[in-house]
Parts: structure tokens; sequence; C-alpha cells
């Protein structure tokens, strides 16, 4: 099992192109922790950002009465990728991992797959 520290840093170090990643309570707004970004990308800022993309999907889900569980959320820009995996384990109810990747150097499929890998090894 990996603490936030570690879960983020491995998700920065094992994925392709990934340029920061967080951990964020969607309730809140609040990121846990952050790893990566740049001083013209402020990962803090974009994921409580995120938090309201995250709750939107909910409620449009339950007002549609879909029953099925967001994996992830995908949000492609035209030179990054920005990956929102909410978290399903145990005590991870109401948090994502988020991770913004570089889509010239990303393999989105590998990452999706990494990033499920990491989650499922978070000790939240």
């Amino acid at each position: 099992m990996a603490n936030t520290e570690t879960a983020l840093k491995e998700a920065l170090a094992s994925i392709e192109g990934a340029t920061g990643a967080a951990l964020v309570d969607y309730t809140s707004g609040m990121a846990l922790g952050t790893v990566g970004g740049s001083k013209g990308f402020d990962l803090t800022v974009a994921a409580a950002g995120n938090t309201d993309v995250v709750r939107a999907k909910l409620r449009t889900m339950e007002h549609l009465g879909l029953k099925g569980q967001i994996e992830d959320i995908l949000i492609t820009l035209s030179d990054q990728y920005h990956l929102i995996r909410l978290l399903t384990g145990r005590g991870g109810n109401g948090l994502f991992l988020y991770l913004v990747l570089d889509n010239k150097r990303a393999n989105l499929a590998m990452a999706r797959h990494q990033l499920k890998k990491i989650e499922e090894e978070l000790e939240v």
C-alpha cells in the first residue's frame, strides 16, 4: 500500500508524459496532495476547478437515473490530456486522482491502466 505522496510521485515517474498529479477531495475542492505542475500551471487551482466537472457529471448521472460508476473523465486540450479517476476503494469515497499529461509524449491507454494500478495501491 502506498501513501498519497508516494502514489503521486509514482504516477509522475511511471506514466509517460505525466507533468502533474494530484489527489483531490471533490466534496471540498481541496487538493490533499500534489506533485509536478509548473510556474504557469497551478495544480491546486486546476484540482479545485475540476471538482466542478466531477460534481456536474455526478448530478447529471443522478438526473438521468444512471446507475453505473464513473471510472474516469478525460479532457483533451490542444497540447494536454487531463485525466480524472474517481477512487472506488476503501476510504476513497469523495476523492479523485487528477493527472496532467503532455499529449505529444503520452500513451493514453497506458496512462489509464497505470493510474488504475496506482489507485488500487493507494492507502487513504
